[in-house]
């Protein structure tokens, strides 16, 4: 090994390039998108004024959002054949390899795709916007052998999801709720999925290659599974009696403890707050708080014992559960959202790109000759 070279395992530390679109701002320890806290976006503005103020820079004014609107979602219908496609997946696949397989056809589909002009990107990144929840659907929907609805043009993009997995738009709570989740999970720097999004970008492939890519990343349980890892670890400790044993089990056996701790925050997470605002507001209108309180004795015995904060698929996790999806449709729904963010951040590595392509330190064997036949 060449003892010269640091080696920063994770890219802990590492500063890979620089962005417009996101950060962590230290002194309030707040995630702000183009300058603006998460926490007031999501709870003055929809989805779709967030999407566009990650593509373009400002938030929206009404002409704006209502032209953007209009663009949206008139691309929301996928056609036949990749309803068909999907059809034929095993029922027994994640729902993250269906859309990841289905954002790939997409990819097959679309008239522009080899074209990597700025234009075309943005065209494209919008047709993936309009149709990836459409796509999540309708696999949810086949799955449960439920006829594929057709997407709505007179809905909101929360609203229109819940009519195509359940056939009907929730009490506006709920889709406050959701809207929310798709705020907070919509951008967050250079994280895995996203600079997956963006090394695929910087060889000049295009906008499908990048964020099926992306999807990629995004399956594994320390990335975006994480939300579905969090509701599996609530249905294992069933009932809030059974909590504070399970918790300090895990602790004393240094077992992992999902939806906890974060790379970048050191003083806890800063849409969690929010989050679990409008998680308890989903347990409060179904009328059953058992996996918030669980939650609660949790997060109280991991900061009093670890010093260890909760992430966002802490109450996200639960909260989705309560709105009514099934555990594996989490992580798909994170990346109807996060879709915003890995667009925004192609768009950006495509204006000022060079190929994203790192060194690393050796540390095999020395250069040897390759021994005869009987010498092996």
């Amino acid at each position: 090994m060449d003892e010269q070279q640091e080696v920063h395992k994770g890219l802990v530390g590492v500063y890979a390039d620089t962005t417009a679109i996101s950060k962590v701002m230290p002194e309030t320890n707040s995630l702000t998108y183009r300058g603006y806290a998460v926490q007031d976006l999501a709870e003055n503005c929809r989805f779709e004024e967030v999407v566009y103020l990650l593509w373009n820079g400002e938030l929206p004014n009404r002409r704006q959002l209502a032209a953007f609107e209009k663009e949206e979602r008139a691309e929301r219908r996928i056609t036949p054949r990749l309803r068909t496609v999907i059809s034929t997946f095993p029922r027994r696949g994640h729902p993250m390899d269906a859309i990841r397989t289905a954002v790939s056809f997409l990819g097959l589909e679309d008239p522009e795709t080899a074209d990597n002009s700025p234009e075309a990107t943005r065209r494209k990144a919008l047709r993936l916007l309009a149709k990836i929840p459409t796509a999540i659907a309708a696999h949810h929907r086949i799955g449960h052998r439920l006829r594929v609805l057709s997407p709505r043009a007179d809905r909101t993009f929360a609203e229109n999801f819940f009519h195509m997995c359940f056939g009907k738009v929730p009490a506006p709570e709920v889709v406050k709720a959701f809207d929310v989740s798709l705020i907070l999970y919509a951008e967050h720097s250079f994280n895995a999925s996203t600079f997956t999004a963006r090394t695929v970008a910087s060889t000049e492939a295009d906008i499908h290659a990048a964020v099926t890519a992306a999807i990629a990343a995004l399956k594994g349980p320390l990335h975006g599974g994480a939300n579905e890892a969090v509701m599996h670890m609530l249905q294992e400790i069933g009932s809030p009696e059974r909590a504070h044993g399970w918790i300090n089990d895990r602790l004393e056996h240094r077992a992992l403890v999902m939806g906890f701790g974060h790379r970048v925050y050191k003083s806890g997470d800063s849409r969690v707050p929010t989050m679990t605002k409008y998680a308890e507001k989903m347990a409060a209108v179904v009328g059953d708080t058992r996996w918030m309180e669980i939650s609660r004795i949790l997060a109280a015995e991991m900061l009093e014992q670890k010093n260890i904060h909760p992430n966002l698929d802490f109450p996200a996790g639960p909260a989705y559960h309560l709105m009514g999806f099934e555990i594996p449709m989490f992580t798909p729904i994170f990346v109807a959202a996060r879709l915003s963010g890995w667009a925004a951040h192609i768009f950006e590595q495509a204006a000022d790109n060079r190929l994203i392509r790192p060194l690393s330190v050796y540390t095999g064997a020395a250069q040897r000759p390759v021994p005869s036949m009987r010498e092996r």
